[in-house]
């Protein structure tokens, strides 16, 4: 029996029927509201061909969205790498054996998963700009990449704690049956199965982390948001100069998306020719011939 039948019984040809007419009438209707949405544009002179001629233009491109484009690229980049450190740190740490320490990172995970990005970042650059010896030119950046590391770095914390529950009980058993220890099962076992099972929703929320850059221009921070803006007020095109931003990051986050559905695909592959390799294997160790 099939993974898809267990989950929900297979429609019937009435429910075929119903499940079509409602996509229809759907995309019917999201293209009905396209539609207005694009004759309410025209009626205001917002696809002249004089709004957007000048992103065919390469000083457009080299002296303002590249940069910020760049830009957020760096911040996000940076921020990334900062979630996952912070993440597994206390990811570690909500699934270690020492009480008082679990309930610290405990406390710290849920107290920055429950408050705004926007929140962290107003602050973070407020405390950066007027309460360190950080120039006031660097604290936007700083304010971006603290925040995001915080509040992602947290959902990742949580995403480490959930995959390794989500294991088998007899992984750890396994484990310990061995000779180790629970911390070096978990090290060595759980949390390398754990960090496999969760990659897809770990490069999910790499796509969060890069479009919450954008909310850094309300601090500030020079990225593809805020120069797209600045290009439009400067230019008389804010709509189209905000669509073309809006293309950028769509584009980027459907190649980040592309590539978790590969990454997920192939290492569900890899685990099936295992499981196959397994199961070729006889209880002694001797490998069965394939017939």
């Amino acid at each position: 029996m099939s993974n898809q039948a267990v989950l929900f019984d297979v429609p019937g040809p009435k429910a075929k029927r119903r499940i079509l007419v409602f996509n229809v009438l759907g995309g019917l209707f999201v293209l009905g509201i396209l539609a207005v949405a694009v004759n309410g544009l025209a009626e205001k002179d917002q696809f002249e061909a004089a709004k957007w001629t000048p992103f065919l233009e390469w000083s457009t491109w080299q002296f303002t969205l590249l940069p910020g484009l760049l830009a957020t690229l760096q911040a996000a980049g940076v921020a990334v790498l900062t979630s996952i450190a912070f993440g597994l740190l206390f990811g570690f740490g909500r699934l270690s054996g020492v009480a008082p320490l679990r309930w610290v990172c405990d406390v710290v995970v849920e107290f920055f998963r429950a408050v705004p990005v926007l929140l962290m970042m107003i602050f973070l650059y407020q405390f950066f700009a007027k309460s360190t010896p950080m120039e006031a030119s660097n604290a936007p950046f700083a304010a971006v990449v603290v925040a995001l590391t915080l509040y992602n770095g947290s959902v990742i914390a949580e995403l480490v704690r959930s995959g390794v529950f989500g294991l088998p009980k007899g992984q750890r058993e396994a484990g310990l049956a061995i000779g180790l220890t629970p911390a070096q099962s978990l090290r060595s076992i759980e949390i390398p199965q754990a960090l496999v099972a969760m990659l897809p929703a770990l490069l999910g929320q790499f796509v969060v982390i890069l479009k919450d850059s954008a909310l850094g221009y309300i601090i500030g921070y020079t990225d593809l948001l805020a120069n797209a803006q600045r290009f439009g007020a400067g230019a008389g095109n804010m709509l189209p100069s905000l669509l073309v931003a809006a293309a950028i990051f769509i584009l980027i986050n459907m190649l980040l998306t592309f590539t978790a559905q590969r990454l997920s695909r192939l290492l569900g592959a890899r685990a099936g020719k295992l499981l196959q390799r397994e199961d070729a294997i006889d209880p002694e160790g001797v490998e069965a011939p394939v017939k």
